[in-house]
């Protein structure tokens, strides 16, 4: 039987860099909780659906900075530590429900246990530590299609000089190469956003004057990538989707402040968000790449914490824990209960809540395909994208629906599991599009990453800018090794500085003090690190403190191994013919 379209369920990994920068409440602690809620539970959930026979054909998005992070030894040796609390402190929660007699607590805190110890196995035992090495092999078989991300999920749209959108890729092409021994063909922009080619671009800051910009599309090209994904309200016009708001409750100023300023695009054709687009910003642009258009239906059937799955009362709760070890033992119970309203988890009650939502899901994917699929060019596809994060940490159950999911789509012979390059190779013509500026956060701009309260980052960001282009022109050759290994310290700051994470935590509320410290920390190692080199290539020596900070901070941002500072050099637009 013929297909009538293609699924793809899109999923993107990212944390910060936060391997000696905290723990608990923010630092490492995340980087474990995404590994042993979400990260290690989906290799199971894929290796599953391969053993009986289904290839989830799933496109996932590990950023470079995640990658650093995951097969670091600092992070392998905590992980491990983390996993002996939790297991030990569902213990200890066993002892105190079996004082009381509690028998349905004691059997979640069995279940905890369990859990936990599963996850140890696995990661010790079945993967040897080696979670990217896990993903790898995934890929290498056929099943799923590995994509990357700028280098520490910099915003490109809003940074200064291209030559520093040049480096987030390039390095993102570099990493994925070390990682995964073959060139990335995609990559997830983060935060979905875009800015197409501008003759006239002023800084958002004001008091600029106009210069030109490549458009996005220009830098992915160049490195050789193919595709990428843009949120459904920059082919059809119109509102965004938005992804975080019911999440975060402080993002609502930000949406009530700028709702209005979405696009209306000229209908020169019409545009369905159930096909790739060759994406083109500007005449003199020869090169190819691509774009998938994120399907709001299914996007919202997910994310929604309302109407989606995750809000459905018998799953999980995310918020309430039982201190100190941090378990959950309660359901969502309804969408308006309170902490002090949430009942009990019932596991035998998620049986028929997931069979249910799985069938809903492919039934939903089929009747799109079906109608409004029918009117795309080509081959329809659905392209699903969520924060992998999403599945397992915030929706515990989240992996055995993707499992449960999965299976259904594949055994489904009108409905075609694929990769984006899989799309690619399969599909030969598409329609060429231009696109708005814009990004998958609420109003559909740059509100939540530019706005009052996290303005002053991006000051910061483009003077350092600035310093690390002219330090990369001038002293990119010089003669003195130490020279050569601080411009390299220096690039890592500029990454770590341009992280979008630090204006998101701002936003959301959710970690504002550790954001701004973070990205103070790192612009005054940046600025330290520059003066120690204009001290070495002056013939100076700097004095003992500052090689002792210059020191610390090598051994704390160890990250990106084969950095180049000539990336920083420039980066020239070709002459427009």
């Amino acid at each position: 039987m013929k297909p009538i379209g293609a699924f793809s369920l899109v999923l993107h990994s990212h944390l910060p860099y936060v391997l000696s920068h905290g723990k608990w409440p923010h630092g490492m602690d995340w980087l474990n909780e995404a590994a042993a809620e979400t990260y290690l539970p989906l290799l199971k959930t894929f290796n599953d659906l391969v053993a009986e026979g289904h290839s989830p054909k799933v496109t996932i998005g590990i950023s470079p900075v995640l990658c650093e992070q995951l097969s670091d030894p600092v992070f392998k040796q905590d992980f491990k530590s983390y996993l002996a609390m939790k297991i030990e402190s569902a213990k200890i929660d066993r002892t105190a429900f079996e004082k009381v007699g509690d028998d349905k607590m004691i059997r979640l805190a069995d279940d905890w246990i369990i859990f936990y110890q599963q996850i140890h196995d696995d990661f010790f035992q079945k993967y040897d530590t080696d979670i990217l090495g896990a993903f790898r092999k995934l890929q290498d078989d056929g099943q799923l299609e590995i994509i990357t991300c700028a280098a520490t999920h910099g915003y490109l749209p809003l940074l200064y000089e291209d030559a520093a959108i040049n480096a987030q890729v390039k390095q993102a092409v570099v990493s994925y190469e070390r990682f995964f021994e073959r060139k990335p063909q995609g990559i997830w922009l983060p935060e979905c956003a875009y800015r197409p080619y501008h003759h006239d671009w002023k800084s958002p800051l004001g008091e600029d004057t106009p210069r030109t910009r490549f458009g996005v599309e220009e830098f992915l090209d160049k490195h050789g990538l193919r595709f990428f994904y843009v949120d459904s309200h920059m082919i059809e016009g119109g509102k965004a989707l938005g992804v975080y708001l019911e999440r975060f409750e402080a993002l609502k100023k930000y949406y009530e402040q700028f709702d209005g300023s979405y696009t209306n695009l000229k209908d020169e054709f019409k545009r369905n968000p159930y096909q790739g687009y060759m994406v083109k910003s500007r005449d003199q642009f020869e090169g190819q790449i691509y774009c998938f258009i994120r399907d709001p239906k299914t996007s919202l059937q997910v994310w929604s914490g309302e109407h989606g799955y995750p809000g459905d009362g018998q799953y999980l709760d995310f918020h309430k824990k039982h201190y100190p070890g941090g378990h959950r033992y309660w359901r969502v119970t309804s969408a308006q209960a309170d902490l002090g309203q949430k009942e009990l988890y019932q596991p035998d009650n998620i049986y028929g809540r997931l069979e249910e939502n799985s069938s809903h899901f492919k039934n939903m994917v089929k009747q799109i395909l079906q109608h409004e699929g029918q009117d795309a060019e080509g081959l329809p596809i659905i392209c699903s994208p969520f924060d992998t994060e999403l599945f397992g940490h915030w929706w515990f159950e989240g992996p055995r629906w993707i499992y449960k999911t999965l299976k259904l789509l594949a055994k489904d012979p009108e409905i075609k599991l694929m990769t984006g390059s899989e799309y690619l190779n399969q599909v030969d013509t598409y329609r060429v599009v231009s696109l708005p500026e814009g990004s998958w956060g609420e109003g559909g701009y740059h509100h939540i990453w530019f706005n009052e309260d996290n303005q002053w980052s991006w000051e910061l960001i483009y003077a350092a800018e600035k310093k690390m282009l002219e330090a990369a022109r001038m002293w990119s050759k010089h003669s003195d090794p130490r020279v050569q290994e601080a411009l390299k310290q220096l690039a890592r700051e500029l990454l770590l500085l341009e992280s979008s994470d630090w204006q998101f935590l701002i936003s959301t509320v959710a970690a504002r003090d550790y954001a701004e410290t973070r990205i103070v920390g790192h612009h005054l190692d940046f600025t330290r690190v520059y003066e120690l080199i204009e001290k070495l290539v002056n013939g100076e020596e700097p004095d003992a403190e500052a090689w002792q900070h210059y020191q610390d901070v090598c051994t704390r941002d160890t990250l990106f191994p084969n950095i180049d500072p000539s990336w920083w050099e420039g980066y020239d637009l070709p002459e427009e013919k």
